[in-house]
């Protein structure tokens, strides 16, 4: 019934459906043609249903229309590909696990490409859960399957190595892409051992002939050697290379010329980039960047504008002469190597000389090129303006990297104003500073000794939820020598807590010393006569990070509520610093005119009466002797005598004979049997006061 004209016409129809949107109507007209044995992929191009079917996000109608198709297993993958460029891993699983039930059997197609999609979507977990589920089912992945498994998780260099092994145990024989993809792993762990392991073993089966190395090979292997800056290691691997007749493609030479920029042998790069142009390998906008960052990592500032203004002008570098290149940069720190790793290489003026070109090489300078020359201005500032004002008559827009070198210009020459500035140009550029350039512009502050500055920036870093990082805490919390203040603590003890928070572990060194000497600021002119303190060397190794915690609790108050300060757990040296930091907290208040108002209450523990506390002692013997205060024990079980002895230690726990618990017989200590109780220092409010008033005083008359 259906001719030629009829079936023009129908096609026109389905075509007409799908295009108005009427994606359900269209497949459900599809499954019913299909059933009265139309060829469905005549009536409407497949690859536009499959879009129509991405577009509306619709997993479910995109797999009922491959399955009315023979080829079924291959719209699958090219669905579940789609979707995934679309970074949509949820509706690319779910074409995924449609596949199983509509496939016969385990098809590994579709498992790898499910599992490339999952490193496309970075979500590597699922890809590890795909690959269990089909080990679950006693079903041996092919070559395809691992490969694809070991290129997601190449992040993970434990991983990869272990489905490796697994890959192994199973009887699947590697290929040069395995091969491959554990040195990329390698690389991006730097692992240099373990690749140089697996390169020999490489080595060992291409000489059996079981595989042929590949450029790619080659390429990886020398960049792991350029991230470990170990050149001359790199540099072997090329002469490996061209003894095997493999050619270095623009990737190899770019790691080359980088391996050299990475040890700032800037001579080397050169010679390299040389080479690379004679074998006839055009250089792109990477290469040509490598260079000038290995002449400014090697310092040789002049020679890295030299090269390119003379890129720009002649487009080639076919007019760089021997003394172009020698005497550019007469006074250039030429990098020495030791007499046991030197390589058997010419020398850049041997190589330079008798050099022509017969083709001119088109240089486009990027924006990674300008920021690279932006380094090399030091703390020139006006060179580093005109060459932003160059690079955007050259139609290129600056970057957040290209203001933050900026900023660190203007810190190196001590211009805090200018800093500023620019991070206001940078936002009005529509260009969101990031936790670099922030970073950047706290420490031109701190250094230019700009503090208040440097902490407002961090508040507002933190206002506009950029995540501070390492850096960022430890410029902070190593900007100040001294504390002057209690807002000055607090402010960092929040910066510390904050980092804390953050996940990161902190070096408490410094905080601890500056903590330690604000807080022993509370004894420093006191009237009390041959009673000062000697830090205790032994005592101060048992300093923990959670000291900073203590201190933080009492010190991120601005107002004193409750004088009560908990040491209960402490050592002495911790407990003498969270009383000392409560006290010198009040001395702060009462200056900025708050009295005391209130008992100071310290809570030292629970101890079995008539047992003596260490850290109680020490305690005491600080507020008595050391400040002068007056000293209330609070112990309900114990009868106090306040009285020093000779000793300067209070007699605690007398019992009514007036002998002492230690100097009865063994036969009758009943230790075993004592009640717990929790034992309180309390210092009057009175005695605080008149503390305060001497203080005062002392200070006046000074």
């Amino acid at each position: 019934m259906f001719d030629g004209s009829t079936m023009k016409l129908l096609k026109k129809e389905c075509f007409k459906v799908v295009k108005e949107g009427y994606l359900l109507e269209a497949v459900e007209l599809m499954e019913m043609l299909a059933g009265f044995q139309f060829s469905i992929k005549d009536l409407i191009k497949p690859s536009e249903m499959i879009k129509i079917s991405i577009d509306k996000h619709s997993p479910s109608l995109a797999v009922r229309y491959a399955c009315l198709l023979p080829q079924a297993e291959i719209l699958f993958c090219t669905i579940i590909k789609d979707f995934g460029k679309r970074s949509d891993l949820v509706s690319a699983v779910k074409v995924f696990e449609a596949s199983k039930q509509k496939l016969s059997g385990h098809n590994m197609y579709v498992y790898r490409t499910i599992i490339d999609v999952c490193g496309l979507c970075g979500d590597c977990i699922k890809s590890r859960l795909i690959y269990e589920d089909l080990l679950a089912q006693k079903v041996t992945p092919n070559i395809y399957v691992f490969n694809s498994l070991m290129n997601v998780n190449a992040h993970d260099l434990t991983y990869t190595m272990e489905v490796y092994k697994q890959m192994q145990s199973m009887g699947v024989e590697a290929d040069m892409t395995s091969y491959n993809i554990l040195l990329k792993a390698c690389c991006l762990s730097g692992r240099v051992d373990l690749a140089q392991d697996i390169y020999r073993e490489v080595l060992h089966l291409e000489s059996t002939g079981a595989i042929k190395i590949d450029v790619f090979t080659y390429s990886t292997i020398i960049k792991v050697f350029a991230d470990a800056k170990l050149w001359q290691m790199a540099i072997k691997i090329k002469e490996d290379m061209l003894s095997a007749g493999v050619t270095p493609n623009t990737v190899t030479w770019s790691s080359l010329i980088s391996a050299c920029a990475n040890g700032g042998l800037v001579d080397q790069a050169t010679q390299l980039f040389e080479e690379m142009l004679m074998a006839g390998c055009q250089p792109n906008s990477q290469c040509f960047n490598t260079l000038l960052h290995a002449c400014v990592e090697g310092c040789q500032y002049d020679r890295a504008f030299r090269l390119f203004y003379a890129w720009k002008s002649s487009g080639s570098p076919e007019n760089f002469s021997e003394d172009l290149i020698t005497n550019e940069y007469k006074t250039s720190n030429v990098l020495r190597t030791d007499e046991n790793s030197t390589v058997n290489t010419p020398h850049i003026m041997t190589a330079s000389h008798n050099l022509s070109f017969s083709k001119s090489i088109p240089f486009s300078p990027t924006t990674a090129t300008y920021n690279i020359l932006l380094k090399a201005c030091g703390t020139d500032f006006y060179r580093a303006k005109s060459l932003i004002d160059e690079m955007k008559f050259m139609g290129l827009t600056p970057n957040h990297i290209s203001y933050t070198i900026l900023i660190n210009i203007c810190g190196r020459a001590g211009n805090v104003a200018g800093a500023l500035q620019l991070m206001k140009s940078m936002v009005d550029s529509g260009i969101r500073p990031d936790v670099v350039a922030y970073t950047t512009a706290i420490k031109v502050c701190v250094e230019c000794k700009n503090l208040n500055m440097a902490f407002s920036l961090f508040s507002e870093m933190k206002r506009n939820r950029i995540k501070p990082n390492l850096v960022t805490y430890n410029t902070l919390l190593r900007a100040r020598t001294k504390y002057g203040s209690l807002q000055e603590v607090q402010q960092c003890l929040a910066i510390y807590q904050d980092m804390r928070k953050a996940g990161y572990k902190s070096n408490d060194y410094y905080l601890k010393l500056l903590i330690e000497e604000w807080c022993e600021g509370v004894i420093q002119g006191n009237n009390q006569q041959g009673l000062s303190y000697s830090r205790n060397k032994a005592d101060l190794g048992e300093m923990r990070s959670q000291i900073l915690e203590r201190v933080a609790t009492h010190l991120r108050k601005n107002t004193v509520k409750s004088l009560a300060v908990d040491i209960q757990g402490l050592t002495k040296v911790e407990a003498r610093l969270v009383v000392l930091a409560a006290l010198r907290m009040i001395k702060e208040n009462y200056k900025s005119g708050c009295s005391v108002k209130d008992d100071l209450t310290v809570i030292i523990g629970i101890t079995k009466v008539g047992l003596r506390c260490m850290v109680r002692d020490a305690i005491e013997n600080l507020l008595k002797k050391e400040l002068g205060l007056e000293v209330i024990a609070e112990d309900p079980s114990a009868t106090v005598d306040r009285t020093p002895d000779k000793e300067g230690a209070s007699n605690l726990g007398s019992n009514s004979r007036g002998a002492k618990m230690s100097d009865l017989p063994n036969s009758l200590d009943t230790s075993a049997r004592r009640p717990a109780v929790l034992q309180r220092l309390l210092v009057p409010r009175k005695s605080l006061n008149h503390w305060l008033q001497r203080r005062s005083d002392a200070g006046s008359r000074r």
